[in-house]
């Protein structure tokens, strides 16, 4: 009876070991997204459902052309994902959901993303994001609860609240990025780094709505961007505090004439006028004489415009990414 026993153990076992193996075989590190059926899927979410949770390598889902009517979640397990479009101007993620159509209380734009990244190490490169819903209040585009999230060369396009970037940990770096909006377009907790990015503004109102933790050192970072407008827009504050210690800052960028000549607006806020942390540092355009900036907004010194890079911004993990571009 106990050698028995002991034989069923040692079956098990070899069984154990022999499932183990073929499940990791059955890993697969690529996979393409088709619509026209070439691929290993025709829907993007599909593949996303069949990548391995927790890989021990990055697994890369490529999307050939196509428009992708899909609302697109990146799930906490599918960390280490890329999904790499085969042209930005042709491989297309839309969606239209926006406050009042998802009827979820009053935290009902949280619901509205076209594309939710959930998993920390994800990484996109040319895509179009879109949230289509027009101009009906809040409906974001892209909602980023993960940490260490990188988008290189990306459209990103909606109205109200386009690109939600949340997680007081979590920080991101979007590279040769396109980013429209109306009102508060980049906003959230997140701390975020825009290098060479085109940010455009389709209505006059704000750009960025940080809410940063007050003991973080650093929120929205913009380095050597374009900010840029529609025909009609003509007045555009740089952002205003969606809570008090909201930082947010403009470095080397060109800034077109439709930003205000105060720059900045505390949203009837006056604690923020001590609180939140604007800086501004060389930039150039219609939109960057600081004469007649708020006076609680700031200008840095060369010495302090050396902190804001995006290593130090970000952390030594942007090194990688860096080194690609």
């Amino acid at each position: 009876m106990k050698l028995l026993m002991n034989l069923n153990l040692v079956v098990l076992l070899i069984f154990s070991v022999l499932g183990s193996t073929l499940a990791q075989t059955d890993v697969h590190y690529e996979m393409v997204v088709a619509q026209d059926g070439s691929g290993n899927f025709s829907k993007i979410q599909d593949a996303i459902d069949a990548a391995k949770a927790f890989p021990d390598k990055r697994i890369t889902i490529h999307i050939k052309n196509g428009v992708y009517h899909e609302k697109v979640r990146i799930p906490e397990w599918n960390n280490m994902l890329s999904l790499i479009g085969e042209d930005v101007e042709q491989t297309i993620i839309i969606w239209e959901d926006y406050f009042d159509k998802i009827d979820r209380g009053r935290n009902s734009t949280f619901f509205t993303w076209t594309l939710l990244v959930e998993a920390d190490d994800f990484y996109a490169e040319n895509l179009t994001v879109i949230n289509a819903a027009g101009e009906v209040g809040q409906a974001v585009a892209l909602h980023v609860k993960g940490n260490r999230c990188v988008f290189k060369n990306c459209r990103i396009l909606g109205n109200q609240d386009t690109v939600y970037l949340t997680g007081e940990n979590s920080h991101h770096y979007f590279n040769a990025c396109k980013i429209t909006g109306t009102t508060d377009f980049i906003f959230g907790s997140a701390t975020a780094f825009f290098s060479r990015c085109e940010i455009v503004s389709k209505a006059n109102s704000y750009i960025t709505a940080a809410s940063t933790p007050k003991d973080k050192p650093f929120g929205f970072v913009f380095s050597e961007c374009k900010l840029v407008a529609d025909e009609d827009v003509e007045l555009v504050y740089l952002g205003r505090p969606w809570r008090i210690y909201a930082k947010t800052a403009f470095l080397n960028c060109e800034l077109g004439q439709h930003i205000s000549t105060e720059g900045w607006h505390d949203w009837n806020k006056p604690e923020a006028q001590t609180s939140a942390f604007y800086v501004e540092f060389k930039n150039t355009g219609g939109g960057a004489i600081t004469c007649s900036r708020v006076n609680w907004s700031h200008q840095l010194t060369e010495e302090e415009a050396k902190n804001y890079t995006p290593e130090n911004v970000l952390g030594s993990w942007i090194s990688t990414f860096m080194s690609k571009e």
